[in-house]
């Protein structure tokens, strides 16, 4: 019914359960969907031609608005807490602490160095950042059908949203939540705003947005994508849910993982920088098969 799920790098724990999902939420019409995706190794690439490619943090780390200085510090915190972040054998409650530090850490060196704002859209246009393979589609097919796509980062929000405006796809349909920069009347970073939303407490964004998902109450099905096991809160505050089809790119770390993913998304996808898996069941749920 939909080939691109025979692909090779298609691993689902219960396919028959996947095809009820598909076809309840396809019955019920294009105009009862939503899609709620990560942004860093979901909706950009993780690596190509074998070269990771940048997130939102990184765009910045690697750009000439920082310092060597802060360069090397944000570069030990990364080898320091990396590894934590995607290490299976730790649990999330004892992971969480540690993101809420480096994440605050992070955040207080580029506080430190001036950022201007009207540099970042050079920082992203100089940058290796790329959206995956299909993202063009994608983006206009839900903008098309007018189906709203929640962003929902731990990343930079400025840094994302200027990604998606240089690849010319972010369309009124797009909202994001992230973290966002806080400049003075000179234009320069002062602090972040709001809340800190990290890998673990997209649960906590999702529910302090309840305005966001009132609006969308009359779209209870949801197309989830992340890569990582904390991505599966972000649906949280979707208010009378029924359906979810949870589709994980496994990018990293593949065996000592993939059985997690097995566990907790319903589609994943392993070492794939595309989104035609994505694609193909937008085009089925829209009625374009």
């Amino acid at each position: 019914m939909i080939p691109e799920l025979s692909s090779p790098s298609v691993s689902m724990r219960d396919p028959e359960r996947v095809m009820e999902i598909i076809q309840a939420m396809q019955k019920a019409g294009s105009n009862t969907l939503q899609v709620i995706s990560d942004f860093d190794m979901t909706l950009t690439r993780f690596a190509f031609n074998g070269k990771r490619c940048p997130t939102c943090h990184n765009i910045l780390d690697n750009s000439k608005l920082i310092s060597s200085e802060c360069k090397e510090k944000l570069k030990e915190l990364l080898n320091t807490y990396y590894p934590i972040e995607i290490d299976s054998s730790r649990s999330i409650e004892e992971k969480l602490p540690l993101m809420v530090e480096w994440w605050t850490k992070a955040h207080a060196l580029l506080v430190q160095q001036n950022i201007r704002k009207d540099l970042l859209a050079v920082a992203v246009r100089e940058s290796d950042a790329m959206l995956r393979e299909g993202y063009r589609f994608f983006f206009d097919h839900l903008q098309e059908h007018s189906i709203p796509l929640l962003i929902f980062s731990a990343g930079l929000g400025d840094i994302l949203e200027e990604v998606i405006r240089q690849a010319g796809v972010f369309h009124p349909n797009v909202k994001v939540f992230s973290n966002y920069m806080d400049f003075d009347e000179t234009g320069a970073l002062k602090a972040f705003k709001g809340e800190l939303i990290h890998i673990y407490n997209k649960r906590e964004g999702a529910l302090l947005n309840t305005g966001h998902f009132q609006e969308l109450r009359t779209r209870p099905n949801v197309l989830l994508l992340g890569d990582s096991l904390g991505d599966l809160t972000m649906a949280d505050g979707v208010q009378d849910m029924e359906n979810i089809l949870r589709i994980g790119f496994l990018n990293d770390k593949v065996e000592e993982r993939k059985q997690s993913y097995l566990n907790s998304y319903d589609i994943v996808l392993v070492k794939d920088e595309t989104l035609e898996v994505a694609n193909a069941i937008l085009l089925y749920l829209t009625g374009n098969k």
